[in-house]
């Protein structure tokens, strides 16, 4: 076998939030992701420690208009297709369905515009990969339930799956429950709508939803395969397998501990059951987090299909206290590896370290991987006619695809898909910035909302269509 495997499902990825707009548009409802705006306070917002609830006088938020994917994605699915998209990942705005979150009846429009929106990608011969949800919680329910935090949430996103299951039953075989689970424990507040009080134990409120979110998918598991046994469901995580910063055991212990940390929540998704090192670390730091016998029978009996998982680096860790320097411009920072280049947002690329995830995470679960995103978020330049010459973009693309065929053809494991993050520009998540592009198409908007919308190819759109064409082998 020289190639990757022939029905090897090649696309990029969006998310509703980032891409969307429109978010008044058609009964849609104020989700958590629609009031955090860009500038210094945003990371205070999305991680839970500034409370913001609805938009405030001198805030700019970049969700309310993105790129307005709402009015033009049959134009920009066109454009997909003629890359030659396998699939496209692309997430469901809770508030579309449900405006609240805790109504009983959902909201007709907005299920009639993810209806024509699966049928125009299979029009093209696209399937559908669908993140239920992307960072994306309804205002309603953090408010009135305070968020994952709440049991009653397992309810309302029962409903929705039912609802999404449904409708879309022979329109969407591939769904992840959750974005990056994992990312509960580094930004709370767009990961499970968690915002927290003073003096609250933060680590007792985070566990807890994650306990909830872990419940929820397999109750969503349990239902899409009740509904349609077609239905393939995974889960994901923000991947990067961590390095010790030196030989000293200590380091290694420290990289074992943070690479736990982010395998916790695949390990009950995986394997059904919480893992001994979790609840002794619950024990060590006195959190109790409740679940009942129904919960862990449900989390036995209904495991994921396929793991998927972001990478854009991998991490370094140390058990020296003195050994600080952090890694720039990501909400998930570790030490920073002297070893590795870094992107204009000081996050390190390291093409190897995506080969050595995908083993780390074959060998721990023997289940296939879907890589749902990776790419380079980078300033584009247009020039007049709007072109963008994004060799860089190529570079680091050309390099991560040349180690995940390393992965699957020197070391056997088994991978679904690849989809590159942002494959037209959108709004970033950590940031909220426009500037920072990963797309194969460019978006004429700026950080003030500015610009025509208009799309334009980049050079990258060529350059990926021909690795499409080829399966993977032409990447020059």
């Amino acid at each position: 076998m020289t190639r990757f495997p022939k029905n090897f499902l090649w696309g990029g990825a969006t998310a509703a939030n980032q891409c969307e707009g429109a978010y008044n548009v058609d009964g849609r409802g104020l989700a958590n992701v629609d009031v955090v705006p860009v500038g210094e306070e945003r990371l205070a917002i999305i991680t839970g420690q500034r409370k913001m609830v609805d938009f405030e006088e001198g805030y700019f938020y970049p969700a309310k208009d993105s790129i307005d994917m709402y009015h033009h994605y049959k134009e920009d699915i066109a454009l997909f297709a003629e890359m030659g998209f396998k699939t496209y990942r692309l997430s469901i705005a809770w508030t579309r369905i449900f405006p609240k979150g805790d109504e009983v009846e959902p909201n007709e429009k907005g299920l009639e515009f993810y209806e024509k929106l699966f049928k125009e990608c299979h029009k093209y011969g696209i399937e559908p990969l669908v993140t239920i949800t992307h960072f994306d919680c309804p205002m309603h329910l953090i408010e009135e339930y305070g968020g994952w935090r709440n049991r009653k949430m397992l309810v309302f996103y029962e409903r929705l799956c039912r609802t999404l299951f449904a409708r879309y039953k022979g329109l969407v075989r591939y769904w992840l429950t959750f974005k990056e689970i994992n990312m509960i424990l580094h930004a709370p507040f767009m990961g499970a709508g968690l915002y927290f009080e003073e003096g609250e134990n933060q680590e007792q409120v985070k566990y807890q939803a994650a306990h909830h979110e872990l419940v929820a998918s397999a109750i969503a598991i349990k239902i899409a395969h009740e509904i349609d046994p077609e239905n393939k469901v995974g889960c994901m995580l923000a991947a990067g397998q961590y390095y010790p910063n030196t030989s000293h055991p200590r380091d290694y212990w420290a990289a074992l501990q943070e690479d736990r940390e982010n395998y916790f929540f695949i390990d009950v998704q995986a394997r059904g059951t919480y893992p001994n090192y979790a609840k002794k670390k619950w024990e060590r730091l006195g959190i109790d987090v409740k679940m009942t016998d129904e919960d862990l029978d449900l989390l036995r009996a209904y495991t994921v299909d396929f793991i998927s998982f972001s990478y854009y680096s991998s991490r370094v860790a140390s058990g020296d206290p003195e050994v600080q320097e952090k890694t720039e411009g990501n909400i998930f920072a570790s030490l920073k590896n002297p070893y590795l280049e870094s992107s204009e947002w000081g996050w390190q690329i390291d093409p190897l370290g995506l080969r050595i995830t995908l083993n780390a995470i074959w060998d721990r679960y023997q289940k296939p991987m879907f890589i749902v995103e990776n790419g380079l978020g980078a300033i584009d330049k247009p020039d007049e006619t709007g072109h963008v010459a994004d060799d860089y973009r190529i570079d680091y693309l050309r390099k991560h695809i040349a180690a995940m065929k390393d992965a699957i053809l020197e070391d056997g494991v088994e991978l679904l898909g690849y989809t590159t993050w942002g494959c037209i520009d959108l709004v970033s998540a950590g940031t909220g910035e426009m500037k920072k592009r990963y797309g194969f198409i460019y978006v004429d908007r700026d950080n003030e909302g500015r610009g025509s919308l208009k799309r334009f190819k980049k050079k990258s759109f060529d350059w990926y269509k021909q690795v499409i064409a080829s399966n993977g082998e032409d990447l020059d």
